[in-house]
C-alpha cells in the first residue's frame, strides 16, 4: 500500500511526463533547488517553471516507475521515460526533499538521467 508521500510522487512524475506544469507548480516550494546533475543547478519557482516550459512537450512520455521510496523528508524516485516520435529512452533517479512532513512540497529535487542505448 502507497503513502499519501508515495501517491504524490507518483503524480508529480506523471505530471511531468504529461507536460502539466500547473500540476507540477503546487507541488514544490517558492524557493525550489533543482539540480540537474552534468547539465545546470536551477533556483526558485520562477526559474523551475521556466525550465519546464522549456522541456515540455505535445505528446506526453511513457513514464514507468520502478521505485519510490520514501523516508521522512526524503523520497526518490526511479524508472524510465521515453521520448514520443524518436523513441529516445531515458533512464532517471530523482531525489527528493520536502519542507516538511504534512502536506509536504518539493523544496530540493536531484536528478540523474542517462539514455539508454
Amino acid at each position: 500500500m502507497k503513502t499519501e508521500t508515495q501517491k504524490m510522487l507518483l503524480a508529480f512524475n506523471e505530471a511531468f511526463a504529461k507536460s502539466d506544469i500547473t500540476f507540477i507548480e503546487g507541488r514544490v516550494t517558492d524557493d525550489i533547488r533543482w539540480h540537474m546533475i552534468g547539465d545546470r543547478i536551477i533556483d526558485g519557482k520562477e526559474q523551475f517553471l521556466e525550465a519546464l516550459q522549456d522541456m515540455a512537450m505535445d505528446e506526453p512520455m511513457k513514464l514507468t516507475v520502478d521505485h519510490i521510496i520514501t523516508h521522512g523528508k526524503s523520497a526518490a524516485v526511479n524508472g524510465t521515460m521515453t521520448v514520443p516520435g524518436s523513441g529516445t529512452v531515458v533512464a532517471f533517479c530523482d531525489i527528493y526533499t520536502f519542507n516538511g512532513f504534512k502536506n509536504p512540497k518539493i523544496k530540493e529535487m536531484t536528478s540523474y538521467g542517462i539514455e539508454v542505448k
